[in-house]
């Protein structure tokens, strides 16, 4: 079945109505897109992952190495600055692994985007 005509005439009998007077943001620009700085193809994920509160994995691993310097800041035992350590080196060789699998360090798109995830990390 077409529904392309019904929602046609439905579109015009909402704007006959004067449905589509009062929206918020009549006569403006469409706010930009956060994800214009993506490739094409990723832009529908990660929006699709930032609306359900997700992350993609590689941000989960910066997240985590983030923590742990937090922490290795705070500690004075060697012993467990050394466990924490290894887990960092650990977290930092699986995310390199995994950036030169996706070969997204080769995209311009993503250095650019790398750099503002940088900086809300606080690298």
């Amino acid at each position: 079945m077409d529904y392309g005509h019904l929602i046609e005439e439905k579109i015009k009998q909402s704007m006959k109505n004067g449905d589509f007077d009062n929206l918020p943001g009549k006569g403006k620009p469409l706010p930009k897109d956060e994800f214009a700085h993506l490739p094409p193809e990723l832009r529908n994920s990660y929006r699709i992952l930032k609306n359900a509160n997700m992350l993609p994995e590689e941000m989960i691993l910066k997240k985590e190495m983030v923590e742990i310097e937090d922490l290795l800041a705070g500690i004075t035992d060697p012993q467990l600055s050394a466990h924490y350590k290894k887990e960092w080196k650990e977290k930092k060789l699986r995310f390199d692994m995994m950036m030169e699998k996706r070969k997204l360090d080769q995209s311009g798109a993503f250095k650019q985007y790398q750099s503002k995830i940088n900086r809300r990390f606080g690298f």
